[in-house]
């Protein structure tokens, strides 16, 4: 369903390091930069960039939004969460464990990035 997802920064070093430690934490490569100098990611086909606006203003952090990152393990995802917070992330929901709702049992780890977007790493059940 999606091709993509795009958060936006206003430190593109400080944010390189931190998703860094997140992908590499879970197999993945460290971002590269592209034609226009946005980091991207790209791991088990999927694609994550991390950019200044385009507009030239400030990033703000969307009020609602959450992006999830499928994990192959409970052990990926506390290694996915604990580099994030050990790279300027903050901790954010309950720590990092199983719950059970609407969607069935998952493993959820809930982190802010530097800029503060909401991020999670989930296990189905």
């Amino acid at each position: 369903m999606f091709t993509h997802n795009t958060v936006g920064t206003n430190d593109p070093a400080k944010s390189k390091a931190f998703y860094d430690a997140l992908f590499t934490a879970i197999g993945g490569k460290p971002g590269f930069a592209d034609d226009k100098g946005r980091t991207v990611y790209m791991h088990n086909g999927g694609v994550f960039i991390v950019t200044p606006p385009i507009d030239g203003q400030p990033a703000t952090v969307g009020n609602g939004c959450t992006i999830g990152f499928g994990m192959d393990s409970t052990e990926m995802a506390d290694a996915w969460h604990a580099a994030g917070v050990a790279n300027g992330g903050t901790s954010i929901e309950d720590a990092p464990g199983w719950r059970e709702g609407g969607f069935g049992k998952l493993y959820l780890a809930y982190l802010r990035d530097p800029d503060g977007n909401k991020l999670c790493a989930m296990k189905r059940g």
